[in-house]
């Protein structure tokens, strides 16, 4: 028998039929791995991590107003100088909570709790310095109400050190130069006209200057 015939009657390879099927059931196994939960751990492990909701940017949460302590007008749960509110991100946000927990939020769950600075007060109540410096500043009484007897003595003998120590009390009392004795601050309306002090430290950033 020749090579040719030989050729002819044993098969070179697949027929046409079955190169089809292997194809067709490559394909079928490639769709059921990737959409399969293999295919989903590929993806989650492929795909970004969420972020915390502490980091998002600004306009992607809102935080609530503190509640407020009608005595103190300082924020209800403040400790050491330091208060928290409930953060909200906004709805389709996907974070992890402050429990760890991944979330996608609709805008109504609590993300986080961002802290705030609170003050210390002691029951000293800013309206009543200013209102006993201006009417009995003379005999120091706005002295005696702060904590600071001895200049309150002071005053009250030398008549407010003839007006002039009076009218420079009540300056730096209106001004909230001058506190409470025991290092405190006043109890002013929260949503009130208080005044922040800036002070520079060691660590804050001062920008380089750049000379021409």
């Amino acid at each position: 028998m020749s090579v040719s015939k030989m050729a002819a009657v044993w098969p070179s390879g697949p027929s046409a039929p079955e190169a089809a099927t292997a194809r067709l059931l490559g394909v079928l196994w490639f769709v059921s791995v990737t959409t399969g939960p293999w295919g989903a751990v590929a993806t989650s492990a492929g795909g970004e991590e969420s972020p915390k909701c502490e980091d998002l940017k600004v306009g992607q949460y809102i935080c609530k107003d503190p509640k407020i302590n009608d005595a103190t007008q300082e924020p209800v749960n403040c400790t050491n100088y330091t208060a928290h509110v409930s953060c909200f991100p906004a709805p389709n946000i996907t974070c992890k909570d402050s429990s760890g927990n991944e979330t996608h939020f609709t805008g109504n769950e609590v993300g986080f709790f961002k802290p705030i600075s609170c003050r210390n007060v002691n029951g000293y109540s800013y309206k009543v310095a200013v209102a006993l410096s201006l009417f009995l500043g003379w005999l120091g009484a706005d002295r005696f109400y702060l904590g600071y007897p001895a200049l309150g003595l002071l005053k009250f003998c030398t008549v407010g050190f003839c007006g002039i120590g009076s009218l420079i009390d009540f300056i730096l009392i209106s001004m909230q130069i001058v506190g409470p004795s025991d290092g405190s601050s006043y109890i002013i309306d929260y949503y009130g006209t208080r005044l922040t002090r800036l002070s520079i430290t060691n660590e804050t950033y001062r920008k380089t200057q750049l000379y021409p």
